[in-house]
């Protein structure tokens, strides 16, 4: 056996938390790619929070990576706050670590995406909040130093 240290495969789940739904993304093991799945509709704090542990353990998760939605400004404001928050009892319940993510404009590229892809205003509703969840997943993946989960060959 080598001593190299093995990579870490385990995903992140990326979250656009919103009042009524929240938009899921999730990492491939290698955490190059981001992929979007079903948007959790909201309930209410309890299920909310068990749902996406369900998640997490089906997909083998060890991170959590949370839009966080600061005023262009830098500021965090009153749905910032809420998110916070939201990330604090999610991190509490399931054990796995919570990232906060600025988020500023992931909303607006989405749809701007969805917009210029010509589905319909319902379609897009519905697909706005994944769509930004991958956006916020996959601007994270992005600013992650590249590493080879393989040694170089001599």
């Amino acid at each position: 056996m080598s001593d190299t240290p093995q990579p870490d495969l385990t995903r992140i789940l990326s979250l656009d938390v919103g009042l009524r739904r929240i938009g899921l993304a999730l990492s491939d093991p290698l955490r190059i790619t981001a992929q979007g799945l079903d948007t959790v509709v909201r309930k209410n704090l309890r299920t909310d929070l068990w749902r996406l542990h369900q998640i997490a353990k089906q997909h083998e998760v060890g991170m959590f990576l949370v839009g966080y939605p600061l005023h262009m400004s830098g500021d965090a404001g009153r749905q910032a706050q809420l998110v916070a928050d939201f990330a604090s009892k999610l991190e509490q319940r399931t054990s796995i670590p919570v990232t906060l993510w600025d988020e500023r404009l992931t909303t607006v590229q989405a749809g701007r995406v969805l917009r210029s892809s010509g589905i319909g205003i319902e379609k897009r509703a519905k697909a706005i909040d994944k769509l930004s969840a991958v956006l916020i997943l996959q601007s994270y993946l992005d600013s992650l130093p590249e590493a080879c989960p393989w040694p170089e060959e001599e």
